[in-house]
């Protein structure tokens, strides 16, 4: 069984028991729960797919908050021709872990 989400303009295929890495949702802690509403598609067990013209309205997706996650971290290095000119930025951008309970609705 599996549904495929949308958050924020991405798309998640999702299963019950998964982890994923979703964009920080800073007002969530540790051990909340976030249902996700937009679910476009929603598979049962037999493989009857439930495919909404943009939303399926009966389905919904229950996932709790596991804590919020950095990715690697992207240097961005610019150099000029001048003697000791150059910059240097890096950036870390943090995520939001989910594990993923139910799938309800089908």
């Amino acid at each position: 069984m599996y549904a495929i989400i949308k958050d924020r303009g991405k798309q998640y295929k999702v299963r019950a028991g998964e982890r994923h890495f979703i964009d920080l949702k800073s007002d969530k802690q540790a051990g909340d729960t976030l249902e996700f509403l937009d679910v476009l598609v929603c598979s049962d067990e037999a493989g009857n797919n439930t495919i909404g013209a943009a939303v399926n309205k009966s389905a919904k997706v229950i996932a709790e908050v596991e804590g919020v996650k950095k990715s690697a971290k992207s240097m961005t290095i610019k150099f000029r021709r001048r003697k000791e000119s150059m910059t240097r930025r890096g950036h870390r951008e943090q995520y939001t872990q989910i594990k993923i309970k139910e799938i309800q609705g089908a």
